[in-house]
């Protein structure tokens, strides 16, 4: 990319008014020498607009009606200069060394997309000692893999995680407004990493606020997992559209069978089908599907598990079976394995023969393993 001139941070807000500040603040506040800050209000109804206008002529407003997340990613870019941009949603905040972080990363013509972790805080600002996401990110040249796999095959961080080379936005934008009203993150996440090399911070760049009204966080079960079918549907589209407009082959179904949102909804289905209304099934999933019921009218509950908690593996297989039994007699009618959990089946061995042993067991494929605790195996002759 050369030489750095300038590094746009554009604050996306809508109804944030009681974070906003602090946002604003951490983009006016950073050790990058040449920084834009715009400031973008989609049509907020509480006192915003009032927060916005205290800053003058610090920052660059726009204010518009409402339409979405995308339409107010375009109106920010529309007016926005520097050679790296950065989303920064107004309920997180960026320490202040991220631009400058960032933007060292970005001098390397073939990067396209510096990306970072973030602090969790909670909605009064102090950390709740998660980092967000919890995982290594990745980094490197995704454009074959993303190619064969799809989107989500290149994991990201959330919007204000991100920071991006202007002629890689140039490239996709506008962005579609009616395609991505919310999660528009989602529409750089597919299309950067065919463009070039991502590269990645290890150390957190900045907060993210977990306020109960984030896009994922604290919703139902089948309210996330419906949007993430949907989002990764809407990154399909997006993907095979660059794809067919350059003539590369791809294969939007085969990006489906392997998508973590797909396998999971077809996994849920497969419980619904299996486990009857009302039942209650032990879930062995290894976090995979959060706190609370995950599949509508019957109860879930962790393994191992007190008062409804998980409490971490067992010693031994004594211990694991002795678990089922207690269980199975307060009312466990099933015992479901998801497929990031099947290491138990191949480590507890002596728990796999006594359940295949004594319950019947009703599937056993790719994604899932299911006993009917109300049932005898059949016995083998």
């Amino acid at each position: 990319m050369g030489d750095i001139r300038l590094v746009s941070i554009i604050v996306n807000n809508y109804n944030y008014g009681r974070f906003l500040k602090e946002a604003v603040d951490s983009a006016l506040n950073q050790t990058y020498p040449s920084t834009e800050v715009i400031v973008v209000d989609d049509g907020s109804t509480d006192n915003s607009r009032d927060i916005i206008a205290a800053y003058g002529n610090q920052i660059l407003p726009v204010l518009k009606e409402n339409g979405g997340q995308a339409s107010a990613f375009n109106a920010g870019f529309r007016v926005s200069h520097g050679e790296v941009v950065l989303f920064l949603d107004s309920d997180d905040a960026l320490i202040p060394t991220a631009v400058e972080n960032a933007a060292n990363l970005l001098l390397d013509p073939d990067v396209v997309k510096v990306h970072w972790p973030m602090w969790a805080i909670d909605g009064h600002g102090s950390k709740t000692g998660m980092v967000v996401p919890g995982y290594d990110l990745p980094e490197g040249d995704f454009r074959e893999v993303v190619m064969h796999e799809g989107p989500g095959s290149c994991l990201a961080p959330p919007t204000s995680g991100n920071a991006w080379t202007r002629r890689f936005m140039e490239s996709v934008f506008p962005m579609p407004e009616e395609q991505y009203k919310i999660c528009a993150d989602a529409y750089l996440f597919a299309l950067s990493p065919v463009f070039g090399t991502i590269r990645r911070i290890a150390e957190p760049q900045g907060v993210y606020r977990v306020h109960g009204h984030n896009n994922y966080w604290g919703r139902p079960f089948d309210e996330s997992l419906r949007r993430g079918v949907w989002v990764y549907d809407q990154q399909c589209l997006s993907l095979s559209e660059f794809f067919r407009r350059r003539g590369i082959s791809f294969d939007p179904a085969a990006w489906k069978d392997k998508s973590w949102f797909h396998r999971l909804q077809s996994m849920t289905q497969d419980i619904a089908a299996l486990v009857p209304p009302a039942a209650t099934f032990i879930l062995v999933d290894e976090s995979l599907l959060g706190a609370g019921d995950v599949v509508t009218g019957r109860r879930n509950i962790p393994f191992m598990e007190r008062d409804g908690q998980y409490w971490g593996p067992p010693p031994d297989d004594a211990t694991a079976i002795a678990e089922v039994e207690r269980l199975q007699q307060r009312g466990a009618d099933f015992m479901v394995f998801a497929w990031p959990a099947f290491w138990w089946l191949e480590h507890y061995t002596g728990l796999r023969h006594y359940l295949h042993a004594r319950y019947r067991c009703l599937r056993e494929d790719d994604r899932l393993v299911i006993f009917d605790l109300r049932h005898k195996a059949a016995q083998r002759t």
